[in-house]
């Protein structure tokens, strides 16, 4: 055979590949709108159609059993859609995240909930936690740690008073880029806007390339990327999506002090999670002010063999002095063992606040 043969006979082998995907993509969806159908006959009050355990499972097994060529990640990433617009058959889900738009946690959110998730940005984490607490959107979306940073304050903070459940996690690898708009003198640059984060994990390259130029905190990378648009003398530190979103140019890309910079955020919702074979804990607690009170707080994660992510201390708000402890463990509060650890540390401390049990990040 010629090469335009095998060629078009490779290419009629593609099509029809191609129409079997898309016959059993809609089945997957005719599927779906039947489970909607048998959720709506019973009562609607409590009606989950999103449930994150068992997207976390699917997600599992389509990595497990993928032969390649394509990476078990892409391979993810793509059911992940599927199973987004199959979803928004049923039931489309509202989910707030920190704005304005093209963000990283709008990244974050599309990775966690797909695109056809409707995202709706806010202006600050704490509108985020209401937004989900009036019961105005399912699920938010925010920023708990970065891997160069260290955590989020802001978003501890704010479970110190709020009823909120942590649904699961998402952990997205960051890439800054410094970007101007058409109308900058790259030459004449005397600003540099990007969120404090963002600057700090771009410390060292900025002393190296601009150590003169005025570095300028505002709210969000999004809210600097949006703001150049209108200054000729200014850059922005901002991600892929806020490059495409205001047409930036990217003049430096991956500007980032450290190759493995990534940032993990947390999805809160109202239910709690069943357990789902590979999970997380977060719990925050408030001990007595006595010696060997941390001691006494992690003994029995130790005696259990209970493998510990996080510990990180804050203020509490109900005196000077006065601490509480947020902690991240694997497993579920569901499990024997890990029940039997929260008795023992609800014994000792004299507040114990269950954040959450949820799936690990699967992406």
């Amino acid at each position: 055979m010629s090469e335009e043969q095998q060629l078009n006979s490779l290419r009629e082998k593609i099509d029809s590949i191609d129409s079997d995907i898309q016959k059993l993509i809609n089945q997957r969806a005719s599927c779906a709108q039947e489970v909607a159908a048998v959720k709506q006959t019973g009562d609607q009050t409590h009606t989950l159609f999103y449930r994150p355990e068992r997207e976390a499972q699917v997600l599992r097994n389509v990595m497990e059993r993928n032969a390649g060529p394509l990476n078990d990640e892409d391979m993810a990433r793509l059911f992940r859609e599927i199973m987004s617009a199959c979803l928004a058959l049923e039931q489309p889900v509202k989910v707030a995240f920190l704005g304005p738009e093209g963000t990283f946690t709008q990244a974050a959110a599309l990775k966690h909930f797909g695109h056809f998730a409707v995202a709706v940005p806010m202006s600050s984490i704490d509108e985020v936690f209401r937004e989900v607490q009036a019961g105005a959107v399912n699920y938010g979306v925010v920023p708990v740690e970065n891997s160069t940073e260290g955590v989020i304050n802001h978003t501890l903070d704010n479970f110190m008073d709020s009823s909120l459940k942590i649904c699961g996690e998402v952990e997205l690898r960051i890439h800054q880029h410094l970007m101007v708009a058409e109308t900058t003198r790259k030459d004449k640059i005397s600003r540099i806007y990007s969120h404090a984060q963002s600057l700090a994990q771009c410390r060292k390259w900025l002393d190296a390339h601009y150590p003169n130029v005025e570095r300028v905190a505002v709210n969000s990378n999004a809210e600097a990327a949006r703001r150049i648009n209108s200054e000729w003398h200014s850059a922005a530190i901002a991600g892929d999506m806020a490059a495409e979103l205001y047409g930036l140019e990217k003049i430096a890309e991956k500007i980032e002090d450290r190759p493995d910079n990534s940032t993990r955020f947390l999805i809160i919702g109202t239910q709690e999670v069943p357990a789902s074979g590979d999970d997380k804990s977060s719990i925050m607690v408030a001990m007595r002010n006595q010696p060997g009170a941390l001691h006494d707080l992690l003994e029995p994660f130790r005696t259990n063999s209970i493998d510990l992510t996080r510990v990180e201390t804050r203020p509490s708000n109900t005196g000077a002095w006065n601490y509480v402890f947020f902690i991240d463990f694997l497993g579920h509060v569901d499990e024997p063992r890990i029940a039997e650890v929260m008795t023992s540390v609800g014994a000792s401390a004299s507040d114990l606040k269950i954040l959450g049990s949820y799936p690990k990040a699967v992406l």
